[in-house]
């Protein structure tokens, strides 16, 4: 749906695109720290739960009063994607992040889906890709890989941690390469973005459940988390994306977007003293790289 929008050719101040794109990889690298640091006090599960069922419960008015009317089977349509974006990817990457993969890392993994979807594009859809792009590809999985073989040094997360996010990364590529063309899926973002989060908060609801219970604790460490995973990296985070989207060329919002990993990576040492190495910038570069000469024209 994105990669339909088109940037208008109207006059804009120089400054208005890096204010936005640094609002924009605050808001995104919000969401990998949100969890990690909502995770000190409940689970992935239960946090995720509340997370997705208060975003959907926030946007359901709108939802049902703003846009076309929502018929069964485009919300059925939603509630399947709705189940690899949200319950798969958000989950996968959440899960990886409570075994302490560096947060940084899997923020580096989440943000490959564009790399992901160019690779899947030819064997599904027939879309060639230019020897660079495969080029470009190349190098950017190679630099997440030296930055994968660095973490695993620490010792602190199990290898099948690491799987995880690769697998929910390459599950939301593939989901995003299938909906292509398919018009119950075109649907406004606020619609479609409620229906995604209202199916997540049933199925992460389904997991606390199992664990234990829905009780959110009680404490005010869980509500500022609650908050900044609502407001900021749900709500601002997608409101700045789609404004820049209608604004920019898709390419340049990327870009934007390929900075929130070496952000994570900030704050995660900043407030949970995750360390910071050579390797992880030189492999964040090496991504950086990769990524530049994929999406470029």
């Amino acid at each position: 749906m994105a990669l339909a929008l088109s940037a208008p050719n109207t006059p804009q101040s120089p400054a208005l695109f890096p204010a936005l794109a640094g609002l924009l990889v605050i808001g995104w690298s919000s969401g990998f720290v949100g969890i990690r640091y909502t995770n000190e006090q409940a689970s992935v599960a239960l946090l995720l739960f509340w997370r997705t069922l208060l975003s959907g419960l926030i946007m359901l008015p709108f939802a049902l009063a703003i846009g076309p009317r929502l018929k069964l089977g485009a919300v059925a349509s939603q509630m399947g994607f709705g189940v690899m974006a949200v319950f798969i990817y958000l989950g996968g990457f959440a899960l990886a992040i409570e075994q302490r993969v560096p947060t940084g890392l899997v923020a580096l993994i989440a943000d490959l889906v564009p790399l992901a979807i160019a690779a899947m594009s030819q064997p599904l859809l027939g879309e060639r890709l230019s020897r660079r792009q495969w080029l470009g590809t190349a190098i950017a999985v190679s630099g997440v890989l030296i930055v994968s073989f660095d973490s695993l040094s620490f010792g602190a997360a199990p290898l099948w941690a690491y799987g995880v996010t690769i697998g929910a990364m390459l599950v939301f590529a593939w989901a995003s390469v299938l909906r292509r063309g398919r018009e119950s899926l075109n649907m406004p973002v606020h619609q479609s973005l409620c229906i995604h989060s209202l199916t997540g908060a049933v199925l992460f609801g389904a997991c606390a459940l199992a664990q234990g219970g829905l009780a959110p604790p009680l404490t005010r460490e869980f509500a500022i988390g609650m908050a900044w995973l609502v407001l900021i990296a749900t709500f601002a985070a997608y409101s700045v994306y789609y404004t820049m989207l209608r604004l920019f060329p898709v390419a340049k919002v990327s870009a934007a977007i390929y900075l929130s990993p070496p952000v994570t990576m900030l704050w995660a040492w900043a407030l949970f003293s995750e360390p910071l190495t050579a390797a992880m910038f030189s492999g964040l570069a090496v991504t950086l790289l990769g990524v530049w000469l994929t999406v470029r024209n």
